[in-house]
């Protein structure tokens, strides 16, 4: 690739006019009728919702979870849906790595090049140097988790850590001070950060104080996380982030359109499946528009 991640994710949010990111996390306890609980299933599934959702988004994010818990057939089953993604559609692969440097560059090799993630979403607990070889290829991407939007996330994503001079940083939430890390992280402009739709006053304090980071968020639709505050606050205000259409921003969905596969109580809607994960990621889309 001779491009970035950032280059190419505007070009996609340019080419459908919206910020939705496809989340693909097919839990067999979930599909829809017809659909076995089993790897074949969830293989079906998932590669029915980029086929009729992915067409509607600037970019998808797989959990890599769903597949590996299948083991070897899983991640086989996971590169076949992968391959079935069309090129220029970014594929965020969600796997939450980190760890210490030679086991991250494993990492790299595993998600950059055998399952072909333009980005991928990382773990900063144990520093900089673990994530380092998931940040170091200008053509790729690594969202840092930083303030996410599970409940229980202010448990640890909150504590109060001391003042640091080196930094020039007052002592501040947990959150801010990774965000402040991720800025020198990278080679510029292979990093960004995840920050929960649930959390929108996090999210304000997390964008001043990282103006050019991209954002990934999460939180919207089944957690109750809103959208006017993601599309006021998410998008980039400063390089490298700010500097293509969308700003850097991707709001991810998951259930809110993988549900749409289930047949509606009342009898309406459409009868295929695939025509309501296509409607679904439609009405997702319009929601998540590209703003000025």
């Amino acid at each position: 690739m001779t491009s970035t991640y950032l280059e190419r994710l505007a070009a996609r949010t340019a080419a459908v006019g919206t910020v939705l990111c496809l989340g693909v996390d097919p839990d067999p306890a979930a599909l829809p009728p017809g659909f076995p609980a089993d790897l074949a299933g969830i293989e079906r599934f998932a590669t029915l919702l980029v086929e009729a959702a992915g067409p509607h988004a600037a970019a998808i994010k797989p959990n890599l979870a769903f597949f590996e818990s299948h083991g070897s057939a899983g991640l086989a089953a996971l590169e076949r849906v992968r391959a079935r993604i069309p090129a220029g559609l970014p594929v965020v692969i969600d796997a939450k790595r980190g760890d210490i440097g030679t086991t991250s560059v494993q990492h790299a090799v595993a998600l950059f090049d055998v399952l072909g993630a333009d980005a991928v979403t990382v773990s900063p607990y144990l520093g900089g140097s673990a994530i380092a070889p998931l940040l170091a290829r200008p053509d790729r991407f690594a969202y840092v988790l930083c303030r996410t939007s599970n409940p229980d996330a202010a448990e640890l994503q909150n504590l109060t850590v001391a003042a640091d001079p080196v930094l020039d940083a007052p002592a501040e939430a947990l959150h801010l001070r990774v965000a402040r890390h991720a800025i020198a992280w990278g080679p510029g402009g292979t990093v960004g950060l995840v920050v929960g739709a649930t959390a929108p006053a996090e999210l304000r304090a997390i964008r001043a104080v990282a103006p050019g980071l991209a954002f990934l968020v999460p939180g919207v639709g089944a957690q109750g996380g809103e959208i006017e505050p993601v599309l006021r606050e998410g998008p980039a205000t400063a390089a490298p982030g700010s500097s293509g259409t969308g700003r850097g921003l991707l709001v991810n969905v998951s259930r809110g359109i993988s549900g749409a596969a289930r047949p509606d109580a009342d009898g309406t809607g459409p009868h295929d499946v695939g025509e309501r994960l296509a409607e679904a990621a439609r009405d997702w889309a319009s929601r998540l528009p590209v703003l000025p």
